[in-house]
């Protein structure tokens, strides 16, 4: 089985640089099934409710090396921020036409 360690991207309600903890979690080994009464969707597999909060990457990976796991680290996304300035729209020398 192996474990995925991650850090969890930013909710839409997050608009600082502050990170959260690092998440190892198991990806699943058998597929779910579907009840074909109610619709419900289960596994048998207990290791995909499992999630293990890591104050660092480090701590993860000595977690996952000392119980003898198979483990990947996805490494997050440098974020890139555009610094646009409201002047600028205003500027003489626009590429683009200013409409309004």
């Amino acid at each position: 089985m192996t474990a995925r360690i991650y850090l969890p991207a930013r909710n839409a309600m997050q608009s600082g640089q502050a990170k959260d903890k690092w998440i190892l979690e198991f990806e699943p080994e058998s597929p779910r099934q579907t009840e074909p009464l109610m619709g419900w969707t289960s596994s048998s597999d207990m290791r995909s409710q499992v999630r293990l909060r890591f104050d660092s990457k480090e701590e993860a990976v000595e977690y996952a090396q000392r119980a003898g796991l198979v483990y990947r680290v996805e490494e997050p996304k440098v974020a890139t921020r555009k610094v646009v300035s409201y002047p600028d729209n205003f500027r003489t020398g626009r590429l683009t036409p200013w409409s309004h």
